[in-house]
């Protein structure tokens, strides 16, 4: 997904086309994909690993922020991946959108070079 998303679009209408319906299996895979690492992440968060650490330190006298990121250095790799995905999300919501515009701007001059063709 992200080489996909770090190539050029097209300048053929049928490739950007083509490329459109892509990016759309992209984003409902990556939408997946992002809703399934949340829930892995929340998983680690609240184990009972977390917990455990919470409690040491708690009975150490650590400050909520630094309990905080005791629990948050446990989750590092699944935020990580919840991160990544997010904004491969996005960027599929992103470069739909200006394919969109281009499509757009191809019928506008299409319309356009019809009208004056005569």
């Amino acid at each position: 997904m992200q080489a996909e998303l770090e190539c050029l679009t097209p300048d053929d209408v049928n490739a950007v086309i083509e490329r459109a319906k892509r990016l759309a299996v992209y984003h409902a895979r990556s939408g997946y994909l992002l809703a399934e690492a949340k829930m892995i992440y929340r998983k680690k968060r609240t184990s009972e690993i977390a917990e455990t650490i919470i409690k040491i330190a708690k009975e150490s006298y650590l400050s909520s922020k630094a309990q905080n990121a005791l629990v948050d250095s446990i989750a590092r790799d699944e935020a990580y991946l919840v991160d990544w995905l997010d904004r491969i999300n996005s960027s599929c919501v992103h470069q739909l959108d200006i394919i969109r515009t281009i499509i757009s701007k191809e019928k506008e001059e299409m319309r356009f070079a019809g009208m004056h063709a005569t």
